[in-house]
């Protein structure tokens, strides 16, 4: 899980955050029912895995990923340094669905 997160902007439709893993940290594989992530890399090195294609997408600092309500994802940072991304999501209400891997 992220070990750091700065809101943003937290409405009941949008959020946006920064979010920082420490090396080789991860989010839980979940998904979203009706926010879209859209994953912007600030630092370091982000993974972006899609758990029902099995890909994966790298990230380095400037580079962004979208990804759908209703896919399984998972957030990696992939570098031996901490990493920040920022997190905008939405348009919809936010929940977070645990997918066991």
């Amino acid at each position: 899980m992220p070990n750091k997160e700065e809101v943003i902007i937290k409405t009941k439709d949008v959020s946006i955050r920064i979010m920082e893993l420490e090396p080789h940290g991860a989010t839980r594989w979940h998904y979203h029912s009706e926010v879209t992530d859209h994953i912007f890399c600030l630092t370091g090195t982000i993974s972006v895995r899609l758990k029902d294609l099995d890909e994966e997408f790298v990230l380095s600092p400037g580079q962004h990923r979208e990804v759908m309500q209703g896919r399984v994802h998972q957030v990696v940072n992939a570098g031996t340094n901490n990493a920040q991304y920022l997190l905008i999501q939405g348009v919809g209400t936010y929940d977070f669905n645990v997918v066991n891997s």
